[in-house]
């Protein structure tokens, strides 16, 4: 959970860093900023992927570069779903989503990686914890 609070913190930061440094990208006010944070989050959550299957031949064809494209794309979704939340155009819905990748990149680096599942194996009162992408064990 902690983890989970501190991501949403770090993209809330991006936004607001957006919103600083960016011409174009405009909150009305912090409660603003803060919907905004919750709902891009959905949104990457739900649409992105769709998104992404869709569009994968193009993100092919351009070496990964058009997935910048998507990103400006679902924060233009979020300012479009959002009073108090605008874009000024494309310009400023594709540096501001730069600007949010950066800092979610750099908030990950001092997150941590995301956690993992392990799958634990019991045998003769020896517990072995075991990654679920090894091989199984002989025998």
């Amino acid at each position: 959970m902690t983890r989970f609070i501190l991501r949403a913190a770090v993209a809330a930061l991006g936004l607001w860093l957006a919103s600083r440094w960016v011409d174009g990208i405009h909150f009305a006010d912090p409660n603003a900023l803060i919907i905004a944070v919750f709902l891009l989050g959905v949104v990457n959550a739900l649409v992105r992927p769709l998104v992404l299957l869709l569009t994968l031949p193009i993100t092919l064809l351009s070496l990964g570069m058009f997935m910048f494209v998507i990103n400006a794309g679902m924060l233009a979704l979020v300012a479009a779903v959002l009073p108090g939340f605008t874009l000024s155009g494309f310009r400023a819905a594709l540096l501001g989503a730069i600007v949010v990748g950066i800092a979610g990149w750099v908030g990950s680096w001092f997150i941590g990686p995301r956690p993992r599942v392990a799958v634990v194996i019991q045998r003769g009162g020896v517990i072995e914890p075991r990654d679920p992408n090894d091989p199984p064990p002989p025998g």
